[in-house]
C-alpha cells in the first residue's frame, strides 16, 4: 500500500520559513521501528502520524531520533492536512495523543492549538549546559524543558551552543528554551536539544506551553505575540487560560 506524505510548513504563510513537518495518514500503525525509521529518512524536526478512528484521530510524533511526548508545530500541520487538503467535515479536529486530547480549531485562516500548560519552577542550570552557552541567562527555570531568561532579543540572537558540552546532557523528551522580551513581540525564543540530529528547532509549539504562562505573569497580560527567531523563524499568537494555552499560527504546504 503507498501512503501519501505531506509536507507542510507552520507557524508561517511562507513556503521558505516556519517549522517544517511531514504528516502521513495510516490505517493502522507500523511498528515503532518502522515509524522512526521514516520519520529519519524524512529528515525534518518531527514527522506526524494520525488515524482517523471515526470520533477524533490519534496522533503521534516522531523526531528522526526519538517519539516525542508533545508537539506544537506537527499538531498544527496534521489539523491543516485535514482541513485544508483532505477537506475535513469540521474546522474542529480532536485528536488523541500521549499527552491527553488536544482540540485544534480553524478560524479566518488561523489555526488555534488549545494545550496543556506548563509553568516552570526555578532551577539550577546544569553544568553542561551552563558550558555550552557563549552568554549567561539571567535567570533559570525548568518543565519538561530548561527555560533560560535573558534581559534582550539581541542577546538570543546572538546566544550560540558548543555541542561539545552541550551533548554531554540527556534531557529525555526536553530541550532548552531561551527567551527574551521582544522589540516588537511580546516575547522572543529558540530552542535547542542536546544529542538530537536538528540541534535547533525551528519554531517549537510545545516550548510555548511553558513560555506563555511565564510571561503571561511577567507582562501581566492574557494575550501575547510571539516570535521564535531561529534562521527560518515563525510567528505565534498565544493565550493564556491559566491551565491550558491557546498557540495560534497559519501553515503552508511545501510544493
Amino acid at each position: 500500500m503507498i501512503y501519501p506524505v505531506y509536507k507542510v510548513n507552520t507557524f508561517t504563510s511562507d513556503i521558505f520559513s516556519g517549522n517544517p513537518a511531514c504528516v502521513i495518514p495510516l490505517k493502522k500503525w507500523f511498528s515503532d521501528d518502522s515509524l522512526l525509521k521514516i520519520a529519519k529518512d524524512n529528515a525534518v524536526p518531527e514527522t506526524a502520524f494520525f488515524i482517523d478512528n471515526g470520533n477524533d484521530f490519534d496522533l503521534r510524533w516522531f523526531t528522526p531520533d526519538i517519539e516525542i511526548d508533545l508537539c506544537g508545530h506537527a499538531t498544527l500541520a496534521t489539523a491543516h492536512v485535514l482541513i485544508s487538503i483532505l477537506k475535513h467535515s469540521s474546522n474542529r479536529i480532536r485528536f488523541k495523543t500521549c499527552s491527553g486530547a488536544l482540540i485544534v480549531s480553524y478560524v479566518d485562516d488561523m489555526y488555534y492549538l488549545d494545550f496543556p500548560s506548563r509553568k516552570a519552577n526555578a532551577a539550577i542550570l546544569p553544568k553542561e549546559i551552563e558550558l555550552a552557552l557563549n552568554i549567561q541567562p539571567k535567570q533559570v527555570f525548568k518543565s519538561r524543558d530548561y527555560m533560560l531568561v535573558y534581559d534582550t532579543q539581541q542577546e538570543i540572537e546572538n546566544i550560540e551552543i558548543d555541542r561539545f558540552y552541550f551533548d554531554q546532557i540527556n534531557l529525555g523528551y526536553g530541550g532548552v528554551i531561551v527567551t527574551a522580551k521582544g522589540d516588537s513581540v511580546d516575547f522572543v525564543s529558540r530552542f535547542f536539544t542536546p544529542q538530537a540530529t536538528i540541534l535547533e528547532d525551528p519554531v517549537t509549539g510545545s516550548a510555548h506551553c511553558t513560555l506563555i504562562p511565564f510571561w503571561s505573569s511577567i507582562l501581566m497580560k492574557q494575550d501575547l505575540e510571539a516570535f521564535q527567531i531561529s534562521k527560518r523563524g515563525g510567528y505565534l499568537i498565544c493565550k493564556d487560560l491559566s491551565d491550558r494555552v491557546i498557540i495560534a499560527g497559519k501553515a503552508q504546504v511545501q510544493l
